[in-house]
């Protein structure tokens, strides 16, 4: 099977073939021929956010940190408190440049003897880069090119993982172990990037399409595509890197200020900082939104927010239909003063107007399995 959008050069997925036997739609995407949809966007998302969906999230870099004191090297880079961070549990946090604007976003994990970290695949040898120049040459760093991550979303993925991997399903929210399926080794993350529960499944490449063929013949579980996975994380109101977030961008001016911990802002010390924290105090000249559009016809990326006068003053940078609110949602960045949910928006998008509102994110609730929380 081939496709219109294929790229000399695209890499294959572990998956790549049994994608393609599923009759997957394959797209090139951060330099990889990855599914886009299976039976349709639409259905894979509603299926997802009813009950459970496989999404394979290989491309992604899965990076080791071994030595002593990885936790306060990689504070050099990152504004998070990794020192603080207990084993078993994990952290989103920011991979900075000097002047504090975001090279990545990530995912930071503590183990028994070393630091997991998940980064973007279109952005992964560029931060391993930036990691080795900034790093002491006496912490390794590993790329585990050989390891496969699968992503398992939705209200009934923990009933399904549970089924083959006993005891995962008592992990809570931004918790994360090792267990097997059939005998394979698993490490198991609570986590995800659709606003429901899930896990991350990182599973060694030879032995994903089995572990894959496991989870899918769980009557909960079918497998999804990068279309649905754009469209409920949109719907989550979380950013994806290179478009809603960049190296322009702040933490604070993309709403991603609970990545600075409080003991980081107090010792000053992480990367850009005194631009960062004096944003903090005085406000970014933009920040990220939400936005609720009028009318059926989404705004994309790329469309200019305008002020009273019709002078350009902001930008889209995500937009589609929303299948659960079913109507046209977007992100964007406008001006701090015009940042206040409730505040109407003008927007151009090749010369036609489209009137919006600020909206609050995410646009349709969070339902992580946190502690406390009602099961």
């Amino acid at each position: 099977m081939t496709d219109e959008s294929a790229e000399i050069g695209d890499r294959l997925l572990p998956l790549d073939g049994w994608h393609r036997a599923r009759g997957a739609r394959m797209v090139s995407f951060a330099g990889y021929q990855m599914p886009i949809q299976y039976e349709g966007i639409m259905a894979e998302h509603q299926w997802t956010r009813m009950s459970a969906g496989l999404f394979d999230v290989s491309h992604m870099g899965q990076l080791l940190f071994i030595g002593d004191a990885a936790d306060a090297a990689l504070e050099l880079v990152l504004p998070g408190d990794i020192k603080g961070l207990a084993e078993g549990r994990m952290r989103y946090s920011l991979l900075l440049a000097d002047d504090g604007g975001i090279l990545d976003d990530l995912m930071v994990t503590r183990r028994v003897n070393d630091i997991y970290m998940v980064v973007n695949g279109a952005t992964k040898e560029d931060d391993i880069a930036v990691l080795r120049d900034a790093l002491p040459d006496e912490i390794t760093i590993n790329h585990m090119e050989d390891q496969a991550l699968l992503a398992l979303q939705g209200p009934k993925a923990a009933a399904a993982l549970a089924r083959l991997a006993p005891g995962a399903d008592g992990l809570f929210f931004m918790e994360a172990g090792a267990f097997a399926i059939a005998g394979v080794p698993v490490w198991v993350s609570r986590s995800g990037y659709t606003g429901e529960d899930g896990f991350e499944l990182s599973i060694p490449a030879e032995s994903v399409q089995q572990i894959a063929a496991l989870l899918v013949e769980q009557p909960e579980v079918k497998p999804v595509g990068l279309g649905a996975r754009d469209s409920l994380r949109l719907e989550a109101g979380l950013p994806l890197y290179g478009h809603d977030v960049d190296p322009t961008t702040t933490p604070v001016s993309a709403d991603l200020g609970f990545a600075l911990a409080k003991r980081r802002r107090e010792e000053r010390n992480f990367p850009g900082a005194e631009r960062i924290l004096l944003e903090r105090e005085q406000g970014a000249i933009l920040k990220r939104v939400g936005l609720f559009v009028d009318g059926r016809q989404p705004v994309r990326e790329g469309a200019l927010v305008l002020d009273g006068e019709g002078n350009e003053v902001g930008r889209v940078t995500s937009g589609g239909h929303s299948p659960t609110l079913e109507r046209a949602i977007a992100m964007a960045y406008v001006p701090d003063a015009l940042a206040v949910p409730g505040t109407p928006i003008t927007l151009s998008q090749r010369g036609k107007l489209h009137s919006a509102t600020v909206a609050a994110t995410p646009f349709v609730p969070h339902r992580y399995h946190r502690k406390g929380s009602l099961k």
